[in-house]
Order: structure tokens, then sequence, then C-alpha cells
């Protein structure tokens, strides 16, 4: 290291870091002017420091992605291996490491799926899976739900169906539903059998007037993260499955964020036996250490490209030190019993945990999830079940964070997501934090 370099990093320091990249950073889904980002330095685990030495324990595992924790040493050496060996290569060349990986990811897919494409994050492999469903078909639309985040890029935002789609509806050709939520039910639901057949009579419906034969496929979270973990009722996504196959519509799955681990089994489908056409994925493939997403595809997609040009592709698919990095990944969470732990946790300690917290405080109107990937949904009273203020939900997660909780907050809920490696204690940390700072509502 240069006098000059060992000079600069010693001076580095929390306020530095935050003014050089309020002078220098662009951020995402973000009015500018009023940004004030929380500063990290290290990690290890579920836990962060910033240049003080404040310790967080981290309940968001960032965007829900470090599914195996910071800074896991195996990968990490994974990663350093590679890139004394190759760094990167053109997708079009063969790769061992790349072939590795594929074969990894298609040991935890159902049966009759055969090739993996790989992409860059979870946008461009909703993007890719919408680009092989219209040209399997020969369709244009895609149906997707209202209740969704499928990712920042053209066709994935506006087959989002949150707000942030509204500026960015410029990809054509896309339908959107309501999915159940029994707790906010658009269908006068009563019970969760109520919400799930009023919910497929809706999606039916949808499919009839759009005109079946105008309908490439439809894209669903197997278990809607951003939108609030929305665990769909017993039934529902069996019910999708056999519309798709009466409409003849590709059936598109995406694990991105509820996949590898985050509910307690390898892939969230493994919850419901019921399988799609294709599977997305990216964030906890390899805890998002090498940025790497992909589509799984089944083998009759993959069969129609044999003669059949694929019209997409991408610089850095495949690329070297992300698939070493999920390689690693994978064999840590299978012979350090990862996706167990999670289920554990979830059922022992989170799902009970919760459960308690909604019995002693008035505004939260319910608790739900499986494995590490639940969500508290705040209101203001429980009769009205309106959601808690804005304001309020800032406050709340102001003072997590001065007891040392990084929590994952969007709109008026508080998901709770931790590293898939979270123990007991933690867990009862993190859960107890929460506690306290919804004892400071009023």
């Amino acid at each position: 290291m240069t006098t000059r370099e060992s000079s600069y990093t010693e001076n580095v320091d929390n306020a530095h870091v935050r003014a050089l990249d309020r002078a220098h950073v662009f951020h995402s889904w973000s009015a500018q002017g009023a940004l004030d980002p929380l500063v990290i330095k290290s990690g290890e685990g579920c836990r962060l420091w910033d240049y003080d030495g404040r310790e967080y324990l981290d309940f968001s595992s960032q965007l829900v992605n470090t599914n195996i924790g910071h800074q896991h040493p195996r990968v990490i050496a994974a990663i350093k291996a590679q890139a004394d060996e190759l760094t990167t290569i053109a997708p079009a060349h063969a790769n061992w490491m790349r072939g590795r990986a594929a074969e990894k990811i298609l040991e935890r897919a159902p049966a009759g799926f055969a090739k993996v494409f790989f992409t860059n994050a979870g946008a461009d492999a909703n993007e890719n899976a919408i680009r092989m469903a219209r040209a399997v078909t020969g369709r244009e639309k895609i149906l997707s739900a209202y209740r969704s985040y499928h990712g920042g890029t053209g066709s994935a935002i506006a087959a989002t169906g949150d707000f942030r789609r509204v500026p960015n509806e410029f990809s054509r050709g896309h339908v959107r539903f309501f999915n159940p939520f029994l707790y906010r039910s658009e269908f006068w639901a009563d019970n969760e059998e109520e919400e799930c057949q009023r919910a497929l009579h809706h999606l039916r419906r949808v499919i009839e007037c759009e005109g079946p034969a105008s309908i490439a496929g439809l894209l669903l979270e197997t278990i809607p993260g951003t939108a609030g973990v929305l665990v769909p009722p017993p039934g529902y996504l069996a019910g999708v499955r056999a519309l798709a196959d009466e409409f003849g519509l590709v059936l598109i799955f995406d694990e991105v964020m509820a996949g590898f681990g985050r509910t307690g089994a390898w892939l969230a489908l493994d919850h419901f036996d019921v399988v799609p056409d294709l599977i997305t994925f990216a964030k906890g493939v390899n805890s998002g250490y090498v940025p790497a997403g992909g589509v799984i595809v089944n083998q009759c997609i993959a069969h129609h490209f044999d003669d059949e040009m694929f019209y997409g592709g991408l610089t850095y698919s495949g690329h070297p030190l992300a698939m070493a990095a999920i390689c690693a990944t994978l064999e840590t969470m299978q012979e350090e019993g990862i996706v167990d732990n999670a289920r554990h946790i979830g059922e022992t300690v989170l799902s009970p945990g919760l459960a308690r917290l909604a019995q002693r405080h008035a505004h939260v109107g319910e608790v739900r999830g499986l494995g590490v990937f639940h969500a508290i949904e705040l209101v203001e009273d429980r009769d009205s079940r309106a959601p808690l203020a804005a304001a309020k939900v800032g406050k709340l997660k102001q003072t997590m964070l001065e007891r040392g909780l990084l929590p994952f907050v969007v709109a008026n809920r508080i998901h709770v997501v931790p590293p898939c490696i979270v123990t007991a204690g933690e867990a009862e940390q993190g859960l107890a934090i929460i506690d306290e700072a919804l004892g400071t509502l009023v």
C-alpha cells in the first residue's frame, strides 16, 4: 500500500463515507435531496458494523438476499480461488464453474427441469422468462398480480403490481389481477377457503375476458415478498396451475426473494407441491456476494429452442465469480443444514414470538410467514385495519435502529427476514427489540 493510500484509508470514518456518498452516488427508488444513508463498514454472520464500531443485528438480510449471512469464509474463499484461475469469460464459451452451478441449481428444482439460463439479477431473470413465454407461445400478454414486485427493468417493472410501475409502464402487453390476501380481501371473503375460491374465479374471468389466445404466460411470486410475505391459501397455486394448463399458458414462478432457503425449504414452491414451467431466481442462490440470477427452464421449453433462436443474452451471463459463489453457497447450505435451520427458527422462535407480539401490541394487525420470511402488518387500530401512518412507521424504524436492529420496513409492515443462519438467540434478540420499539407507539 502506498503512503497516499494508507493516509486516505486511515482518515475514513462514518462522516467521510456519508459525505462521499451524498456528493457522488445516485440512489435507487429515492428523492435524492433528503437521503441520510446508514453507513456500514463490515459484517460477519448476522451482524454489521459502522466505522465507529456500532453494531447492528441484520434483520433485513439487506434486500432479503444474504441468506448465508455476511462474509461466509467458504464462499469468500471460492470467489478468491476462481479469481486466481479465471475472472471472466464470454457466455458463449463453456466454463466448468458455470456448468457446476447449473447442475447444482437443477438438483434443487422439481423433476422435469433441464437447463438454467443465467442472468445478472432477479429483474433480468423475469425479463427473460417473459421473453421465453412469448417466444414459445407466439402470444404477447403476461398476467401478473397487483400485489407483486418483479424487478426494476422494462418488462419486470411493468409486470410489477405496486406503485413503482406507474411511471415506468413502457413495456406493452401486461395485465394484472388480484392475488389472495385474506386480511385485506378484495373478495369479501371470511376464510381462506373462500379467499382461494374467489381469487381463482377472478383470475379465470380475467383470462377469459382478456382472451386466452392472446396470453403467453402468468407470472406469480410463489410467496409475494415485497408486497407483504403473502403466503397463498391452500389450493391457490394448484388452482393457478390448473388454469394455466386449461388455457395453455406458461406458468412462471418468481422465486427471486422466496427461494434458496428463505422459507425453510430449498424453493418456496416445495411447500405447495405445484410445478411451474419456468422458475426465476437470484438473491439467496449465492447471498448476493456476486450478482447473479437466472431462469430454470423445463424440458419442453428448453427443447423448443433446440431449433429456434432464443433472442436474449447478457455479457455477464454465468460470470465465473458469481458461479463460484453459487456453488460454494449451495454446498455450504447443504453441509451446514442452513435450510433446516431457517425452518426450525421459523417454527420454534419467529412464529410463536410474533404471535406473542400480536397479542401484546394493539398496532399489530396480523403476523404471517414461513421460515425466516415473516411480516408484521401494522395498523392504526384492529377494528378499522387502517394502515399505520407513514410518520409512525418511520419513527418505529428509527427506534429499532437506535436499539441496534437493522430492519426491513415496507409501507406499513416490518418484514422479519434475518439471514437463514440466524441463531435462536439472535432471533429472540431481534424480536425483543421489535417488542420494545412497538411499545413506544402511542
